[in-house]
């Protein structure tokens, strides 16, 4: 029962084990029920399993792109209202729009095209600066309440989704690579094959030796088929 283990890709690598663990706990072999080196195994296998086909990033991505364009729509609706409304001075309160808009200029009026750490930072000093007694009565006075509120909300549901992003990845760049544990499954199933291999004439040990050769010449013929159509 030879086989070359390092020649295996990751994903025949766990083919593999994971055949080998099924025919093995297919419950027709008392003899290696509970067995230490069965048990070390599949414990070595759970954790490859969990990792080996894992996401380099979390996958939210997107919805933190999709989440940045809602604040920048809002943030730019009310900033383009302000910048109209403060050049009629027919109308009545054109000065409070005026003086809200000169906060926004305060900020950058280019903060939407920035960084999202760069640009988050700004429209929370923005929004702290628009929530101040002064200002929110300016808003008030011309209407504005609503869309500051919506600007605001967009503004907390990035932060969120952002920190969810950030969390994620930072989870999957913690958890061990598939590679770092690939020595110790070989190792074991290594173990288990040359363990399985002596035992192979003794009672009660033949079948189970059987099941796993063929699994083993299984993954072999797989190997050499896709050398073949290489």
């Amino acid at each position: 029962m030879k086989i070359t283990l390092s020649d295996l890709n990751t994903k025949d690598l766990a083919t593999l084990v994971q055949r080998t663990i099924t025919a093995s706990d297919s419950g027709k072999y008392a003899v290696i029920s509970n067995h230490p080196l069965f048990s070390e195994l599949k414990t070595i296998y759970t954790e490859y399993d969990a990792v080996y086909t894992k996401s380099a990033f979390s996958g939210k991505g997107n919805d933190v792109a999709s989440s940045d364009r809602d604040r920048d729509i809002s943030f730019r609706a009310l900033k383009n209202f302000l910048n109209g409304y403060r050049k009629m001075p027919s109308l009545s309160n054109y000065q409070f729009a005026e003086d809200l808009y000169q906060i926004f200029k305060l900020y950058d009026l280019s903060l939407d095209k920035m960084s999202y750490s760069s640009q988050t930072a700004q429209m929370k000093k923005l929004i702290e600066d628009l929530e101040k007694p002064e200002n929110t009565q300016k808003l008030n006075a011309l209407s504005l309440f609503p869309a500051f509120d919506d600007m605001k909300s967009k503004q907390n549901a990035f932060e969120q989704i952002f920190a969810e992003q950030a969390g994620a990845n930072a989870n999957l760049r913690n958890m061990k690579s598939a590679s770092s544990i690939r020595k110790d499954l070989e190792k074991a199933l290594r173990s288990y094959l040359n363990f399985i291999t002596v035992m192979k004439d003794i009672t009660g040990w033949e079948l189970l030796y059987a099941d796993i050769n063929e699994v083993v010449k299984a993954a072999k013929n797989s190997k050499a088929a896709k050398e073949e159509k290489k």
